[in-house]
């Protein structure tokens, strides 16, 4: 049996409030926010601020590969992540700041594309070091199930706060066609700050808790292509892309779907939130007696659904409210469920190649998931776009099919990932008494591990 693990309740605290602040204003940047302030403010052409994001899609993701390698090789006093989420803090909520206010480049369509594009490179740059870093260290931090699942529950609620800036504040504080943008400003300005002071303050309440050697582990390539005979990880790509695609055109839309319909914004998050809370519920209960794979493939299913209903019944409260509660159900098991199955993955790595590579596993991971972020900002405004949306117009102003394209480009595509994901998660190999038997024998080694070091004196 796996020792019993404890992990501090102010190591939770701090490690999933840097998160939160690190996922706020990334959520504020990628999640519909930088281009509803380019297009729909500055007056960027959707079409160019389509082409920023592809072309930022190639650095997106071959940034993370390279940066979870040199992570996974890093030796220092502070651990192997430590150092990129402290120094990395104010580079972090400076590029941030700066991301809203017009450079002296001027208003052109070519300037205002050049800064979107320079702006979007630079902050991922940062938010790849700090954001991988806070990622991996729970399966650091902890090694069995349970113990990372109280971590994991804590990064639910915190990760819910960081939410509410692109799906409450942001609606809340934008500014709107003409108006002056300073109030909204100073917010954006606020809140670089404090992130920047929570991240740094942060690292010195956790660590690492185990490790491997950076000098004997394969090296760049030859790790990517072990990731890629994963099987589990393949599976596992799935499940995690959709998460990444759909949490991205969830913070884009929602601007636009209040904009359009009469749907009260405080019942439609009431109604997620319940959902939410009863997902985490539900998904921890369900976890230990049905399993990860099985409880993934039952919230993709509920997801959809919820999607669906959206689209064709969504501009109607009582049908949007339970819309709503079914996506907060699926929206949970996603922040919940999804990670635990990363965890196993990783460790089923280590069980198979002696080496210990979360971050490897992060930046692949991201090298697949991350063009899913510029994929659903470019498929949302190209969706609206065909359904005659019109930018020029004030909100709650456009015609009947655009109203519709709004619902359709905001749920369509989800509906259908989680539909494959369910699929695919039929494939996943990670379950049973086998999988269960080489844990146990992982967290046999990790002792074995932290008792010689305890032995000669490190």
């Amino acid at each position: 049996m796996m020792k019993e693990e404890k992990v501090s309740v102010s190591s939770k605290f701090w490690l999933c409030s840097a998160d939160c602040l690190c996922g706020t204003l990334s959520g504020l940047i990628t999640g519909g926010g930088m281009t509803y302030f380019y297009t729909k403010y500055l007056g960027l052409d959707e079409g160019l601020a389509s082409i920023v994001w592809m072309i930022f899609a190639v650095w997106n993701a071959l940034n993370d590969p390279l940066f979870g390698y040199i992570s996974d090789r890093t030796k220092s006093k502070l651990g192997r992540r430590i150092p990129y989420i402290r120094y990395g803090a104010l580079l972090y909520g400076v590029i941030f700041i700066l991301s809203w206010f017009l450079w002296p480049l001027g208003g052109s369509q070519t300037a205002l594309f050049v800064q979107m594009l320079v702006s979007l490179f630079f902050f991922d740059t940062f938010y790849t070091a700090i954001a991988t870093s806070l990622y991996v260290l729970p399966y650091t931090m902890a090694e069995s199930n349970q113990a990372r699942s109280g971590i994991f529950v804590w990064k639910i609620f915190f990760t819910l706060l960081s939410l509410a800036a692109p799906l409450v504040l942001f609606p809340l504080v934008r500014p709107d066609v003409g108006e002056s943008a300073s109030r909204f400003q100073t917010i954006m300005i606020m809140l670089g700050v404090v992130t920047t002071l929570v991240i740094f303050f942060s690292t010195f309440f956790y660590k690492e808790k185990y490790t491997s050697d950076a000098e004997e582990a394969p090296g760049l390539w030859e790790s990517i292509c072990q990731c890629f005979k994963n099987r589990a990880f393949l599976v596992y790509e799935v499940i995690s892309f959709t998460v990444i695609f759909v949490q991205t055109i969830l913070m884009q839309g929602v601007v636009y779907y209040f904009d359009e319909f009469t749907v009260p914004m405080p019942l439609a998050y009431a109604s997620l939130g319940v959902g939410a809370v009863c997902g985490i519920i539900l998904w921890i209960k369900s976890m230990g007696k049905i399993g990860v794979a099985k409880c993934i493939i039952v919230m993709s299913v509920a997801f959809a659904a919820g999607a669906t209903l959206v689209i064709f019944a969504g501009q109607y409260v009582i049908p949007a409210m339970i819309a709503f509660f079914i996506i907060g159900l699926g929206f949970s098991g996603g922040m919940y469920l999804v990670p635990l199955m990363n965890g196993e993955v990783i460790d089923y790595d280590e069980a198979k190649t002696g080496f210990r590579r979360e971050g490897m596993y992060a930046g692949v991971n991201s090298l697949i998931t991350k063009p899913a972020i510029s994929f659903a900002n470019a498929a949302f405004v190209m969706i609206i776009g065909w359904f005659g949306y019109d930018n020029a117009v004030k909100a709650g102003a456009q015609d009947a099919m655009a109203k519709f394209g709004v619902k359709v480009a905001w749920m369509a595509l989800p509906a259908l990932l989680f539909i494959i994901s369910a699929i695919a998660m039929k494939a996943y190999p990670l379950v049973g008494a086998e999988w269960k038997k080489l844990k146990e024998e992982l967290s046999r080694k990790h002792e074995v591990e932290r008792q010689g070091l305890i032995l000669n004196g490190i």
